[in-house]
């Protein structure tokens, strides 16, 4: 298993994750799959921590929820995430 930052599991470095919900089943389901790597996460939830006008503008028109940072580095959607961690070897 490679040593670079994560945010679960065997490695010594554990970083914060943020993820911008909306409350989808997608959402939930990587909120399950950070919380089962035993990481630590935030979650926004749309209209109660930004709008949808400024999610737009942060991640551009077609962005799609969940959109996942892990430590300061922007991952993206669900799909994008899973290939994060399969690449660093987490999942």
């Amino acid at each position: 298993m490679r040593t670079a930052p994560t945010i679960g599991g065997n490695v010594t470095e554990k970083l914060t994750a943020v993820i911008y919900s909306n409350g989808s089943q997608e959402c939930e389901r990587i909120s399950m799959l950070l919380k089962s790597l035993g990481g630590e996460f935030h979650e926004y939830l749309l209209g109660v921590d930004f709008s949808d006008r400024q999610f737009r503008s942060e991640f551009g028109s077609e962005a799609t929820y969940p959109q996942v940072a892990i430590g300061n580095q922007h991952i993206g959607s669900i799909k994008e995430t899973l290939q994060y961690f399969k690449q660093i070897e987490v999942i």
